[in-house]
């Protein structure tokens, strides 16, 4: 991990998350864009849904995003080289923290306009493995004038005005703990294309 400096794994380890605008070339990022295109125009996305098991739902309210997920997808090369650098990542942090990682999930999310993601904790209740979330954003550009901010928030749950609001810059690599950040997708003025998955502790099919 070559691209990560220091003080990556340092606000990682000291605040909970952080974030990358180099570690994803640019010509990988507009080719996972570009997978993703082709996998909505093909009907392969679906309302994605809260809760787990016997509880889960679809409520655009709350969460408003269609995914993707890669399991069946997984033949395109640009989905392939993203693998592995999550993989080189996956090692660096079992190698730094100790967290025993062993495998991750992905989905392609697209946020249409004035849809978000209410406030919310990514490890499910009863279901501890996952371990480090992940999110890159794939669009071509995007302004603050744009919206769609992902907002993180500190362990005494801050207000929103008080929150870290990150915009989705083209390429940005933002990681955070599953269990201990709760954060937030701000609606946005136009749609929003990003890859999203998890750092788990145990195997997943």
């Amino acid at each position: 991990m070559d691209a990560l400096s220091d003080s990556f794994f340092c606000h990682l380890e000291t605040q909970g998350w952080a974030y990358s605008d180099n570690l994803i070339p640019p010509t990988l990022r507009s080719k996972l864009l570009e997978t993703a295109h082709l996998l909505w125009e093909r009907g392969l996305f679906h309302s994605a849904h809260i809760g787990h098991l016997a509880t889960k739902k679809a409520d655009p309210v709350i969460r408003g995003d269609q995914i993707c997920w890669l399991d069946a997808h997984t033949q395109e090369a640009a989905i392939q080289t993203f693998l592995t650098l999550v993989t080189e990542l996956q090692n660096t942090l079992n190698t730094t923290y100790y967290l025993g990682l062993r495998s991750h999930e992905f989905h392609f999310a697209r946020y249409d306009v004035g849809f978000g993601y209410k406030k919310h904790l990514d490890q499910h209740r009863n279901n501890p493995h996952r371990k480090i979330s992940m999110v890159l954003y794939l669009n071509d550009a995007w302004k603050e004038t744009d919206g769609g901010e992902l907002c993180l928030y500190g362990p005494e749950h801050t207000p929103i005005e008080q929150a870290t609001q990150l915009i989705p810059t083209p390429g940005r690599l933002v990681i955070f703990r599953s269990d201990l950040i709760w954060h937030e997708v701000l609606p946005g003025n136009k749609p929003r294309w990003s890859l999203t998955g998890w750092l788990r502790d145990d195997y997943t099919l």
